[in-house]
């Protein structure tokens, strides 16, 4: 069985095409033009073993937002439809990283019923160019495509 799904996503504000295979190897090549966006996507594959290829073209002039959003609707989509009928995974999973003063948790649970959590504060509105506030935004996105349970606790950190 192959876990691999492409996904395009035209709207009046993006242009997306993303490509996932679950079984990679955790190459990537992203250009979202959204140099945060693209970092984060990069370490996903990379620490994720999968291979993952995003190209996405926005309304980035306007600001960064539909971007985000959108391609955290195609991760989403794509994840669920790579996964199939879920044969051979296991549902739930969950992860702790200590990452110097910073510590997060997630939780996944994909049960094909949507449900989002995120309890983190951005002591800056900024991360470089990127807005902070869309890290939610693009987890949110995500998890309502994936048809998953996702929390996403930062109990510690003080570094946006």
């Amino acid at each position: 069985m192959t876990r691999k799904a492409k996904i395009e996503r035209r709207t009046a504000e993006t242009e997306i095409e993303l490509e996932i295979d679950l079984d990679g190897a955790g190459q990537s090549q992203i250009q979202t033009g959204v140099g945060f966006l693209d970092h984060m996507l990069e370490l996903l594959a990379k620490h994720g073993g999968m291979d993952l290829t995003v190209t996405a073209r926005g309304d980035l002039h306007v600001d960064q937002h539909h971007t985000v959003e959108d391609v955290g609707i195609c991760l989403g989509q794509a994840l669920r439809q790579a996964l199939g009928d879920k044969a051979g995974i296991r549902r739930y999973g969950h992860f702790t990283l200590p990452m110097e003063e910073t510590l997060v948790t997630t939780a996944l649970d994909l049960s094909g019923r949507y449900f989002f959590v995120f309890q983190a504060e951005f002591p800056t509105d900024k991360i470089g160019q990127f807005d902070a506030e869309l890290v939610a935004d693009f987890w949110q996105a995500f998890a309502a495509n994936a048809l998953c349970n996702l929390h996403i606790v930062v109990p510690d950190g003080r570094n946006s």
